[in-house]
């Protein structure tokens, strides 16, 4: 059993750091107040393709590894609840 525990806990490391590198090299997404006042085009190509750029596969990315972030600190915490 010690050794399951010492496996995912090195899972969860390799997510923490790939997550803090990936949250790092994302760009902002926000356009600020002026975007609100004006509003936006979400009729174009890039809106309509932005799943496929390199920022669509980052958010993406972040957020896989947000939930496996979840879902392994929730399996060490079962494990190191039962110890």
């Amino acid at each position: 059993m010690t050794t399951a525990r010492y496996i995912i806990l090195a899972i969860y490391i390799v997510i923490c750091i790939a997550l803090i590198i990936i949250a790092t090299i994302q760009t902002k997404d926000a356009n600020g107040p002026s975007e609100a006042i004006m509003g936006s085009s979400t009729n174009n190509f890039y809106e309509k393709n932005k799943g496929r750029t390199k920022e669509g596969k980052l958010k993406r990315t972040t957020v896989m590894l947000g939930i496996a972030f979840i879902i392994v600190a929730i399996g060490l915490g079962i494990l190191y609840a039962g110890a």
